[in-house]
């Protein structure tokens, strides 16, 4: 039963309770502590309805915008006026607790329509050059039933760059979206593309959900061989000499015919067909081939020798740039191209071999190398080539000589197998050498170091006759200088048949 006395209300506890009146409620309320507890903790009932929020949005993966900071600083705000009016605490409450359903509601619609139904494909090539753009295309599918509002932001492996970075989303249920995007690689090797991620926005806009899409591939970035092509189309215009490459004049003659073709201002006029010439009614020449099948390997330092940079690249970048265009050249003339990288062992070997199909065999075997910072072993690198090339061919060492060591060994190496082979040694310089040789003017101590400098150069200059001396052909030019000096060294041995 219902008892009233004056002044208040009461209940008896062995009876149930159907209905309560608004004024019944807010007696009972005033009646209560907790007006009380709100008036003088605040933060004790805001921390205990947002905490069970917060720890569910942290179990899934879900984090506050500024728009539920604003939500949750009104909340505050309204508790710290009932601290000084306790008349509206049952409004301060009811506040707090629809806030707190509001903020659940669009967590629980955020998760549950993002769980699945999302998925993602990227296309783009497998292969990709150093430094030239790659286009890439993101492709997102919505098969949820809410709308994906948010952020997009593929994989971005490093040594990389990309326009843009980001994209945004705005994907209604059922529909898909492509972005497309460039990437830029700044390192050659392998990269992994791991996935693909989405940063969404709730439908009101309080809770930031992000999410990961699997799609997995494998990036191979190879040297940059967009000079193959320049030099492809110079040499059918002539205009090899742009690049440095320079005709050589052949001692004695080739006598094996190999086709006819248009005359050019270059040509020999004693090569001229006037039977063909006749016919067409238009100069026609008659052109030889030179020595076919001729092998050329090369020996490519991986060691610390080459762990210096020039122009931001390691010795060994500018080295297997320099030699993948002497390959091209040999490839194209007919020859057989093989290759060694070493350091401390032997990593990879690529027998000698003709053909177009050569090219792309060297550069998977040599796309992933780089400097190692460990001693070059030299004699498993030569014996390892005794075994395997029997054939006298152009070996082609690419290294460079810092310290007498060093030095002592690449000059035996290279002098021991010229009874067999023809050896050439690539010997890059230092920049920073020769410009401390070469401006002594300043302080005493660039005077100091100017002498060092030119101490060590004299030396270098004296392996390099050395080499000489034991028949060795050396190619001694910076690094980034290197390409035309070391195919006009392999065209003049080829016009004078040294091999």
């Amino acid at each position: 039963m219902r008892r009233k006395s004056e002044g208040e209300i009461r209940y008896d506890a062995s009876e149930p309770i159907f209905f309560i009146t608004r004024l019944e409620f807010s007696v009972l309320l005033a009646q209560s502590e907790l007006p009380e507890i709100i008036t003088h903790w605040p933060w004790l009932v805001l921390g205990l309805i947002a905490t069970p929020i917060v720890l569910i949005a942290w179990r899934l993966r879900a984090f506050p915008t500024w728009w539920w900071m604003a939500l949750i600083g009104f909340s505050f705000a309204l508790s710290l006026i009932a601290f000084f009016s306790s008349q509206i605490a049952a409004l301060v409450l009811a506040f707090a607790m629809i806030a707190a359903l509001f903020l659940l509601l669009d967590l629980i619609a955020l998760c549950l329509g993002s769980r699945t139904g999302i998925t993602g494909s990227r296309v783009v090539q497998q292969t990709a050059s150093l430094g030239v753009e790659l286009p890439c295309e993101v492709t997102i599918h919505n098969r949820s039933g809410i709308l994906l509002r948010g952020e997009v932001r593929d994989d971005l492996p490093p040594h990389f760059t990309t326009k843009p970075s980001q994209h945004p989303l705005h994907l209604p249920p059922g529909g898909s979206v492509t972005m497309r995007r460039k990437l830029i690689p700044l390192k050659r090797g392998v990269f992994e593309l791991e996935s693909i991620y989405l940063r969404l926005i709730s439908p009101a806009r309080l809770w930031v959900l992000y999410k990961t899409l699997p799609v997995p591939q494998r990036l191979n970035v190879y040297p940059d061989m967009k000079q193959l092509g320049d030099y492809a189309l110079l040499a059918r215009t002539n205009r090899l000499s742009l690049i440095g490459v320079r005709q050589t004049r052949r001692i004695g003659q080739d006598s094996d015919f190999e086709r006819l073709r248009d005359y050019t201002p270059d040509d020999n006029y004693r090569h001229i067909d006037w039977r063909s010439t006749a016919r067409r009614s238009k100069l026609t020449v008659r052109q030889f081939q030179s020595d076919q099948s001729q092998r050329i390997v090369f020996m490519l330092d991986c060691g610390r020798m080459m762990t210096n940079e020039c122009d931001g690249r390691s010795l060994l970048d500018h080295a297997l740039n320099s030699m993948l265009m002497m390959a091209y050249v040999a490839l194209v003339q007919g020859d057989e191209v093989g290759l060694l990288c070493f350091s401390d062992k032997v990593h990879r070997y690529v027998p000698p071999q003709g053909g177009g199909s050569q090219m792309n065999r060297l550069l998977r075997a040599s796309f992933d190398q780089f400097p190692r910072m460990v001693e070059s072993r030299y004699n498993d690198a030569f014996l390892y080539l005794s075994n395997h090339c029997k054939r006298r061919s152009l070996v082609v060492l690419a290294t460079s000589v810092i310290d007498e060591v060093n030095a002592a060994q690449v000059v035996d190496y290279l002098s021991n197998i010229g009874s067999r082979h023809l050896p050439l040694g690539i010997l890059m310089r230092d920049r920073r050498m020769f410009d401390a040789a070469d401006h002594p003017e300043g302080d005493p101590i660039n005077l100091y170091r100017a002498a060092a400098a030119a101490d060590i150069l004299l030396w270098r200059q004296q392996v390099i006759t050395d080499l000489h001396h034991h028949g060795v052909l050396v190619v001694d030019a910076f690094p980034d200088q290197l390409t035309a000096p070391l195919v006009n060294e392999y065209l003049r041995i080829k016009a004078k048949h040294l091999l």
